[in-house]
């Protein structure tokens, strides 16, 4: 075969071989399909990682005791009776402090007298001394024997005050208005001084006892206002504020005490010993939560998530500063809306702008309708 004849071969084969080449690159490029990914809301744990349970207790709780031991021989309250300031509660045997009362009351007796004595003889050594007929230091020692006189009759003087004290505190009253909270002792039972016999539940307020975390205490202060929610009375919160924060930690829980004051009305709708769960709004900045697989690095070895834009369904990734890892989850701290839908697994085999198919838990898919609008306009 000539030259001449095999050019023209060729010259007239190439256009079909080129039409062929083409649709046979057509047929081996698919269209894209979107890849079923796993997807969590941003916000959907945040709240309740803000509730604190608590118990309702009475601002002001005193130990109410005895100031001098002895035999109990009468109680006159109970548990819950409500009391008004200077009501007697409890009685000890006062035989043994009435009679220290009367020997104190003769001691003060004969120290007046000797001090009468005592007075007599200086104004009498004075005026002797005067006539010459006793020296002069004959008259200092009378004056200091009158002096001595004189002081013993002021300490017996107040002897007899402490003994009559004593025998007052054989009573015991209340020292505000309240509620008896508890009962520590009963009749006929020898108590010391100092030993807690009732504790009073004073009407000065009502509060909440709650333990703060020790990771997040620096997120409290005095009067930062919270909500409050009684157990019994789920889905109505009462206006409150911290009114005091202890300065050091637990030792074994390593939580700090802190008390929550109820404001206006709230005091009167609660009881004491009643459940409580306090709400600080805004408590710690990570008000959100993911799950750990959830979590990517960038580029620069940032941490990282993919958000899906609900309108085209394709994946974003967005940098997020993140707290202390959990077992399971991870707090975020900023760079992610509240109402983001976050890749939860699988984000190690996305790219950028990849088209995807969200689906929750249950493999259900999030936006079916749309899907398949978007699947049509793809072909």
């Amino acid at each position: 075969m000539s030259p001449i004849f095999r050019q023209a071969m060729l010259a007239g084969a190439l256009p079909g071989m080129l039409v062929l080449l083409a649709a046979c690159s057509n047929a081996a490029t698919p269209s894209e399909t979107p890849r079923p990914v796993l997807v969590t809301r941003a916000g959907d744990s945040g709240p309740a990682a803000t509730a604190y349970a608590g118990e309702i207790r009475a601002r002001e709780e005193s130990a109410l005791s005895f100031r001098v031991g002895g035999n109990l021989i009468r109680r006159d309250v109970d548990v819950g009776a409500r009391v008004k300031r200077g009501d007697l509660l409890a009685v000890l045997d006062p035989g043994d402090l009435r009679l220290q009362a009367q020997a104190a009351q003769a001691q003060l007796a004969a120290a007046e007298a000797e001090l009468g004595r005592a007075r007599a003889d200086q104004v009498r050594y004075a005026q002797l001394e005067k006539q010459q007929l006793v020296s002069r230091s004959a008259l200092d020692a009378q004056n200091a024997a009158f002096r001595a006189a004189e002081g013993q009759a002021r300490a017996a003087r107040a002897n007899m005050d402490v003994a009559r004290n004593q025998a007052e505190y054989s009573q015991l009253r209340a020292p505000r208005d309240g509620v008896i909270a508890s009962r520590q002792a009963e009749a006929g039972q020898v108590v010391a001084a100092g030993q807690t016999v009732f504790t009073l539940a004073g009407d000065a307020g009502r509060e909440v006892a709650i333990a703060l975390p020790e990771a997040s205490i620096r997120d409290f202060s005095v009067g930062q206002p919270v909500l409050v929610e009684l157990w019994n009375a789920p889905g109505e919160r009462l206006p409150g504020k911290i009114r005091e924060i202890a300065p050091a930690a637990d030792p074994q829980a390593r939580t700090y005490a802190a008390r929550i004051a109820l404001q206006g009305d709230a005091a009167n709708a609660v009881e004491l010993g009643q459940s409580a769960r306090v709400y600080a709004a805004g408590v710690g900045r990570a008000t959100l939560t993911l799950p750990l697989s959830a979590l990517q690095r960038d580029a620069n070895g940032r941490s990282a998530v993919w958000v899906v834009d609900p309108q085209t369904q394709r994946v974003h990734a967005v940098t997020v500063r993140t707290g202390a890892f959990g077992e399971d989850s991870v707090p975020v701290l900023d760079g992610l809306r509240p109402d983001a839908l976050v890749v939860a697994a699988g984000g190690h085999l996305l790219r950028e702008n990849q088209w995807v198919a969200p689906v929750d838990r249950e493999n259900r898919p999030l936006y079916p309708n749309q899907q398949k609008r978007l699947t049509a306009s793809a072909k």
